[in-house]
């Protein structure tokens, strides 16, 4: 139940016949974990905390860098230096004290992915390498949950939702991760500071409407987001019957060795995926 300050706190939440107070009692009790709290975690769990969300599961392991205050928009410069996941949980809990922060220190691995995503709803990626994606998706796929994918690198994003139960994954559309260095990183090719605010506020609003059960999700829709022409694509995926981890017949039924699987170690990663234009298979 609404307590009259979470009534007062959401007030133009309850007047949306979509949401409603039984809605908003859906967000209270709906968990969400974040992995990744960069570019894209930032505005995701900045518009969870705003919205409600009863619990949301933050995980990371680096302190907060002069570079990244361009675009991390949950820290200030008072937070250089500082863990990440420090200073986004009381940025969190000031934005809104009636819910729960968890924060999970470490590099989301195939020791811990399943024990973690287990705990949750939903999962958000905002990882920043390929190892970590292949590694959400998978544990996603295996423990059946929403799997809201957002990318980001200069001027361009990318969001879906996998791991539908009638959708498609990450591996339905990529397959196999790219050569190793073909796709630079952020730090070598650059992002432009508002980009993941727009990627991460679409993952954002996918996340609430899957706790609310909305019917119309990106399942089986990429939306792709160029910034710089302020242009807006949309392709169709599908599902295919021969992914080694959602298909007809699986042959992944447990976790990998993530960096083996992409051929270097997450540091020497590229940190974004290849260019749609090149990759997708005929519709």
């Amino acid at each position: 139940m609404l307590t009259p300050s979470e009534r007062a706190r959401y007030a133009r939440h309850l007047i949306l016949p979509e949401v409603g107070e039984a809605g908003q009692e859906k967000l209270k009790a709906g968990s969400v974990l974040v992995v990744g709290a960069g570019g894209l975690g930032s505005p995701v769990g900045l518009y969870l905390a705003a919205a409600g969300v009863g619990r949301i599961g933050l995980v990371d392991f680096d302190d907060v860098n002069a570079s990244n205050l361009h675009r991390q928009v949950l820290y200030g410069t008072s937070d250089v230096g500082k863990p990440k996941l420090d200073a986004a949980k009381a940025r969190l809990q000031d934005l809104n004290p009636d819910i729960a922060i968890e924060t999970h220190g470490a590099a989301l691995t195939s020791d811990n992915a399943l024990d973690i995503v287990a705990k949750y709803d939903v999962v958000v990626d905002g990882t920043d390498n390929f190892a970590t994606r292949y590694l959400v998706n998978d544990a996603c796929v295996l423990l059946g949950k929403p799997n809201v994918y957002g990318s980001i690198f200069r001027f361009e994003g990318q969001a879906s939702v996998f791991s539908a139960e009638d959708g498609p994954c990450y591996r339905c559309l990529y397959p196999e991760p790219p050569p190793p260095h073909l796709v630079p990183s952020c730090a070598e090719g650059g992002v432009l500071g508002v980009l993941p605010g727009i990627v991460g506020a679409i993952q954002a609003n996918e996340t609430i409407k899957i706790i609310l059960g909305a019917e119309d999700l990106m399942v089986n829709r990429l939306l792709l987001f160029d910034a710089w022409t302020m242009k807006f694509r949309e392709f169709k995926l599908r599902k295919d019957p021969q992914c080694p981890v959602c298909g007809e017949n699986p042959s992944i039924r447990e976790l990998i060795d993530y960096e083996e699987f992409c051929g270097v170690a997450p540091h020497q990663l590229p940190a974004e995926d290849p260019k749609m234009d090149e990759i997708l298979r005929p519709n």
